[in-house]
Parts: C-alpha cells; sequence; structure tokens
C-alpha cells in the first residue's frame, strides 16, 4: 500500500535529538542523552582483503597477489587478511569471493573473502553493523562532549545574492510533483524559500511575484531588511515588501554572533528562537492571497473588499479591478486567525466596496476570477522556525583545541574518522561517561628509551613467549627528558593477535617495548601510579577511559587524513540529516 515516511517524521527525530542533550535532572539521569564526539583511525586507510585457508607459506610485504581479474600490492600481511594498494587493472576490481589469491614471489596463495576498497583518497564505505562498531571502537583515539550549547537546527543556507539566487520559491503548504515551486523543486523541503542577508538576518518568502503572467515568480530586486535604505522597500510590523510589492517577506530571526562563528558555514545556517517574532504569531493569519484568473466582467476603476471564508475568522482582502473590469491586483486586508482553509467568492452578495464589509458591490451573473488563498504554517509565520524551514537538520560544532583534556585529543598523529556515540560507558563500568573529554586510548609509562617511537609503527612486547602488539598513536616525551615519556597505542583484533588472541601489554622492567620501524627501546616504569596527559596510570600502565562497545554509534564517517599540529585548532562542524 502507498505510503511515507514524512518530512515532519524527521523534523520530530531532529527536535528529539536536540532536546535530550539536556532533559533529566543531571548528567547521570537515564533520561538525559549524552552524545560524543570521536576521531579514530590513525592509519593509513588501504584495500582490505579477507583470507582464509591460507597455505604453508606465507605472504610478504611488496609482493604483488592476484587473482582472477585482480591484483594489488601487499602492503600489510595479518593473521586472516592482507592490506593492500596499487590495486588493479581498474580499481573497481575485486576478487571473487572464494576464489585463489597468489603471492606472485612468495607463491603464498589463500581464498579471498570480504573485499572492501579503499584508499587515502578514497577511504572505504562505513557498514552499519555490529562487527563495525568494535573496528571503531578498537581505533578510536579520542572523545568530546556535545551539549546542547554546541549544537543547533540548520536549513540549507541561501545568501542574499542575486547572481546566484535571483528568484525565490515562496512558502505555500501544497507543493507536490504536479505542483512545482518557482525554482522547480517538488516539495518545501527542498524549496528555496529563506534568505539571510548581510546583516545576518534571516526572511522566509511570502510572496515571489507569482502571478496568472508569471506562473513561475518574478526575480527579486532588493534585499528584505529590518531597516532597509530609502528607496529599497519599507518594513513594518515584521514584513518586508519591495517597492513594487513584487516580493514580499517575513522576518523570523537575526543570527548572533556566536552562533555565527559556531553554525555559520558555507552549506548551512543556524536557526534561531526569536520570543517577539514567536508570541506576535498568529496561528490560521493570511498572509498571502494569489490572483490565478485575472477574470472578467467585474466592477471597473475600483478597489472592491471580500472575506475570507473559511473556518477561521476576521480574514478580509482588497482587489483593485481596471476598467474592463479585470482584477489588477489583489492584497490581504486583514490576516484574520484560525484558518486551516480559506475562500474567496467573487459574485454578488460576497464583494464589498468598503473594508468594513457593508456596503455591497452590485457584481454581474457573469463575473469571474480566482484567487487562492495561503494557509500560513501551523502556529502562524514565525511561530517555530525549526517547522517552518523544515529543519530535518543537526549541526554540532566540536572544536579541537591542541592537546585538548590535558592529552586526550594527541597532536603528533593524524585521524580519519569521526562520528558520535550516544550514552558511551566508563571503562570497566556500568556508569555513564559524563566527563568533557575522554580518550580512547591505551597508554604504558615508558623510561630508558632509546629515541622517539615513530606515529603509526607497530610496537611488541614479549614476556615469557608471549607477544604484545600494538600500533602507535602518540609518543610524547616528560618535559626536561629525552629518554622517558608516554606511549599512547591501539590494539586491533585481526591484526595484533599472537596465536589467535590480543594479549595487553604488562608491567615488567625487563621487557622492552619495542618500535618495529623505529627499533626504539624503553622499559615499562612499573612504579609510576598517577594522572598524566589525560589517563591514570597504575603500576605504568593505562586504559582507555571509555569501555569498549558502550553506548550506540548513531553516526560515523570515514574520511581523507585530518593532520594535526601543537599549535592547530580544528573547528568541525558536522551536519547529521534525519
Amino acid at each position: 500500500m502507498p505510503a511515507i515516511i514524512s518530512e515532519k517524521f524527521r523534523i520530530f527525530n531532529a527536535k528529539q535529538f536536540l532536546e535530550s542533550l539536556s532533559e533529566g535532572s543531571g548528567d547521570t539521569d537515564p533520561n538525559r542523552s549524552r552524545m560524543y564526539f570521536y576521531v579514530g583511525r590513525p592509519q593509513p586507510w588501504r584495500a582490505f582483503l579477507e583470507i582464509y585457508g591460507r597455505s604453508t607459506t606465507n605472504f610478504s610485504v611488496g609482493e604483488t597477489v592476484t587473482a582472477t581479474g585482480f591484483s594489488g600490492v601487499v602492503s600489510e600481511v595479518h593473521p586472516f587478511s592482507l592490506l593492500l594498494t596499487n590495486i588493479g587493472p581498474t580499481v573497481s576490481a575485486a576478487p571473487a569471493a572464494g576464489s585463489t589469491v597468489t603471492g606472485g614471489t612468495s607463491g603464498a596463495t589463500a581464498k579471498a573473502g570480504v573485499y572492501r576498497y579503499a584508499d587515502e583518497n578514497t577511504p572505504t564505505a562505513p557498514y552499519d553493523n555490529q562487527e563495525e562498531k568494535f573496528g571503531i571502537y578498537d581505533e578510536m583515539i579520542a572523545l568530546k562532549r556535545i551539549t546542547s550549547a554546541f549544537a543547533r537546527h540548520v536549513i540549507r543556507r541561501y545568501n542574499w545574492d542575486l547572481s546566484v539566487n535571483a528568484k525565490f520559491d515562496m512558502w505555500m503548504p501544497d507543493y507536490s510533483a504536479q505542483k512545482l515551486t518557482a525554482t522547480g523543486e517538488s516539495s518545501l523541503s527542498t524549496a528555496k524559500y529563506a534568505v539571510m542577508n548581510s546583516s545576518y538576518e534571516v526572511f522566509v518568502c511570502l510572496y515571489n511575484g507569482t502571478n496568472p503572467t508569471n506562473l513561475s515568480g518574478q526575480n527579486a530586486t532588493y534585499s528584505p531588511s529590518t531597516n532597509p535604505p530609502s528607496g529599497q522597500g519599507t518594513y513594518s510590523g515584521g514584513i518586508y515588501t519591495e517597492p513594487s510589492g513584487t516580493y514580499v517577506w517575513k522576518y523570523l530571526y537575526t543570527i548572533p554572533t556566536d552562533d555565527v562563528i559556531k553554525f555559520l558555514s558555507s552549506d548551512f545556517m543556524p536557526i534561531v528562537l526569536d520570543n517577539t517574532v514567536q508570541s506576535a504569531a498568529v496561528d490560521g493569519a493570511i498572509s498571502s492571497v494569489l490572483l490565478k484568473d485575472p477574470g472578467s466582467n467585474l466592477p471597473t476603476s475600483t478597489t472592491l473588499y471580500a472575506q475570507i471564508l473559511g473556518d477561521g475568522t476576521g480574514g478580509k482582502v482588497a482587489i483593485t479591478t481596471n476598467g474592463s473590469g479585470v482584477i489588477t491586483g489583489v492584497s490581504v486586508n486583514a490576516a484574520g486567525s484560525g484558518y486551516t482553509y480559506g475562500n474567496v467568492l467573487l459574485k454578488n452578495g460576497y464583494l464589498f466596496t468598503n473594508s468594513g464589509l457593508t456596503t455591497s458591490a452590485t457584481v454581474a451573473a457573469s463575473a469571474t476570477g480566482n484567487l487562492e488563498v495561503i494557509i500560513p504554517p501551523q502556529g502562524g509565520h514565525g511561530a517555530d522556525p525549526v517547522l517552518e524551514l523544515n529543519a530535518k537538520r543537526v549541526m554540532t560544532n566540536i572544536r579541537l583545541t591542541y592537546a585538548e583534556g590535558q592529552g586526550d585529543f594527541p597532536v603528533d598523529n593524524d585521524f580519519r574518522r569521526i562520528g558520535i556515540i550516544q550514552d558511551p560507558l566508563q571503562f570497566g563500568s556500568t556508569s555513564f561517561l559524563t566527563a568533557d573529554t575522554a580518550s580512547g586510548l591505551f597508554a604504558v609509562k615508558l623510561s630508558g628509551a632509546t629515541g622517539n617511537f615513530i606515529p603509526d609503527e607497530e610496537i611488541t612486547q614479549t614476556v615469557s613467549g608471549n607477544i604484545s602488539k600494538g600500533k602507535v598513536v602518540s609518543w610524547t616525551l616528560d618535559t626536561g627528558s629525552t629518554t622517558a615519556g608516554v606511549l599512547k597505542y591501539i590494539q586491533v583484533p585481526g591484526i595484533h593477535e599472537d596465536n589467535g588472541v590480543v594479549k595487553p601489554f604488562v608491567s615488567t622492567g625487563s621487557a622492552a617495548v619495542t618500535g618495529a620501524t623505529s627499533g626504539i627501546q624503553g622499559t615499562v616504569n612499573t612504579s609510576y601510579n598517577a594522572a598524566l596527559l589525560g589517563s591514570n596510570f597504575a603500576n605504568g600502565l593505562a586504559t582507555p577511559e571509555v569501555k569498549n562497545n558502550s553506548g550506540e554509534l548513531i553516526y560515523t564517517e570515514n574520511r581523507k587524513l585530518i593532520t594535526r599540529a601543537p599549535d592547530q585548532i580544528e573547528d568541525i562542524k558536522l551536519v547529521i540529516e534525519f
């Protein structure tokens, strides 16, 4: 059966997202949502090929592997996967599931499983499944709390720029595939009917010059403004009107400076609630009436008045005619209230010569013409700009300042994944995470390092034949030292396993932690028990501050690398469409 998910449902979800950030009595109240922005994936993007049934001979880094219609160069070899570059013969090539993959130098063979193409310019598309969630947590670097002060409803941004936006749509409640907007859209949600002027004032278009000779509206002339220059229109009662009357705009709000900085982007602009505008809104007040058919045989060269009929009250229109009894103009004389539908009858008994509607006009039986009453949004124009402007998107603004959170966000590595997590838990706990920032990394306090570890290199520690493995995310020397510091790292199943198990690094002063690429070694400072660089150490080791796989991933974006530096601030505007 035919059905739709309405735009109002999407707007409702966007509202719920924002409301959830401040609901409840406090941070630990289950009714409140604790949203966190996260960054992750420090290592480069590579094509991923799952393998199984591998021969006793192992694949080697740098060799070309082939399958029918497919080839790639091995970047990394892991127990159950290969990471590849230089995919051929085209980047869209893929090994068939179950086909044999052969190493050109080693002669190793394996069966091909799941294949996901990626390179540094083309990040892999994320999956929406449980295994992907585990992987995101394994590669998580840090999190930052999103509060209500850093989230807003946003809509598409349209500047007052007639070279780009010469014509605007007008607000109407009944656009469809059979009734397009002036710019050719089939719904209000995609229409261009809101504009921001150079003073950051936002207006909604009530009339765009549509008439029987201009069915698709006319081009605009002057920018709407609450303080228009002389000769460039008038502003009164929240309404701006162009000198010719071609365009009529309703003022909704002005974006404050702080919101301009946080939430205004090249593509989106925030919605701000103006209490004065909202309180002045009248539910069912008519702002626009369109002339659909100028008709004929009406009283000539005069101004006529008519009641707006329907389920509301108090609405009136003024109608001007020429010497031939043809309608030349129509305007709202009184907006009235309470209308959910409206009609104007152009016949004897319904037209008057005075605005009080007490003196009837004489109208010929042959008189014709048609006016369309435009019903406003629920509550009236300005009552609910979120609903009126179809704000189904939310923008969060996250500013990462240097090594935010005393080192939670390292500045000596990059990241390639961002997203939002709802209600993660504290590590080793069933309590909600409520801190402003949190680390997603393991860490070890080292002494006697023989040099500097390299970001993204593999590290190992061997104790009684057990090998602990990880990948370096950050290496920070202690102040004034060249041999002691904090090494932060991730451990990823399928990559950092030893005999099928990811083994933690341990507190022992005799077993060195070694960098596979740098060759640098350092020993664990087993006597270190304190907080350092955003991590709480016990016996020289620290765990992440967020519990693995806790909370719900509600947004994930894989992207090209974002580099960091000690003197750098990232201002990240993340837009979520519901």
